[in-house]
């Protein structure tokens, strides 16, 4: 298959697409490296991938239309598995228009080029945020999440809405996959996990939000990647039970489903943190504040209907997850400690 994977240069994106160039498929990558965070960090990811010879590379943004055609008319698309998205919780307050360009305009490109090239499936990045202010727990994708508390979360909740009504008027087979706080090596600077390690390794103070009262569905990057290409070849189909009297916002008469795609065994974050001392060998400083705004206190995954499908089964452990992330950042960044 020739698979087209936006968002090739970030950190769920160059692992995919190196895993699906391992297993022998043609990837198409599209990013356009933008300055969010390190773009040598960017550069480095598509250096594992640029040696695959059925690896190829567009540096472009989502909102260029054209320029998203142009990859479609120039290649045998058959699969579409959209990543590129402006990320983050908080930046989302500092600068909006990036969430409405990227997210919505640029999702809205995504669709219109599946539709017109009648993609077989699409494959789009949501997010466990839309869940919200919801306190249920597990999180499950029959929940109604309609009270986002970021516009992150709401473009997130945004593109299901999208890909449901193309599913819908143009039959083309969404899934969404709500991702439950990815992490791992050649990961995102602005994720906690992340700027914690800088931190304690450069002997700073690490700041610790709602006085360290949190628990986040940690997802180790591996078993994220395999979750999604368990879902390559299973394209959702129009569910002939759908109730429309009762409806449940996961599935649809039309080829539509979205999955929650995380560990399902939230972690408390001072534990968390405690995991990535012993594997630094270092005590971190911290200061210990309030919520932040547009945060929620936690994460938890129900991924029954995601097995059921797949056979999804994460199996990296937060020791064992940090300990590689641990030992890539000493690697990447010429660490002794």
């Amino acid at each position: 298959m020739s698979i087209l994977v936006t968002g090739a240069a970030g950190f769920v994106g160059m692992h995919l697409s190196k895993r699906l160039l391992e297993e022998g498929q043609t990837v198409v990558g599209y990013d356009n490296i933008n300055n969010y965070y390190d773009t040598q960090l960017k550069r480095d990811r598509l250096d594992v991938l640029n040696p695959f010879d059925s690896f190829s590379f567009y540096e472009e943004g989502l909102a260029d239309k054209e320029a998203l055609f142009k990859v479609f008319e120039e290649n045998q698309i058959d699969i579409v598995i959209n990543l590129a998205a402006q990320a983050g919780v908080r930046y989302s307050l500092e600068n909006p228009h990036a969430y409405i360009d990227s997210n919505i305009q640029g999702f809205t490109n995504v669709l219109e080029v599946c539709r017109q090239y009648e993609i077989k499936h699409l494959i789009y990045a949501s997010s466990s945020s839309v869940y919200g202010a919801n306190v249920k727990m597990p999180f499950s994708t029959s929940d109604e999440v309609n009270h986002p508390v970021s516009l992150y979360a709401a473009t997130k909740k945004s593109n299901e809405l999208m890909a449901h009504t193309y599913s819908h008027l143009y039959n083309i087979p969404t899934t969404g996959l709500r991702f439950f706080t990815v992490y791992g090596t050649h990961g995102r600077p602005d994720m906690a996990y992340y700027s914690f390690t800088k931190n304690i390794v450069e002997g700073n103070t690490i700041k610790v939000f709602n006085n360290g009262e949190m628990m986040r569905d940690f997802t180790y990057i591996d078993d994220i990647v395999d979750g999604i290409v368990r879902l390559l070849d299973k394209p959702p189909e129009a569910d002939s039970s759908w109730d429309r009297e009762n409806p449940d916002p996961s599935s649809s008469y039309a080829p539509y489903k979205v999955y929650n795609i995380g560990n399902n065994q939230p972690v408390k974050l001072m534990d968390f943190i405690e995991t990535l001392e012993k594997h630094l060998g270092i005590e971190a400083k911290k200061e210990f504040l309030p919520m932040q705004p547009g945060d929620v206190k936690a994460t938890y995954a129900d991924i029954d209907d995601l097995q059921q499908a797949t056979g999804f089964k994460p199996t990296t452990t937060i020791d064992e997850g940090l300990k590689k992330f641990v030992d890539w950042y000493k690697e990447y960044y010429s660490v002794k400690v």
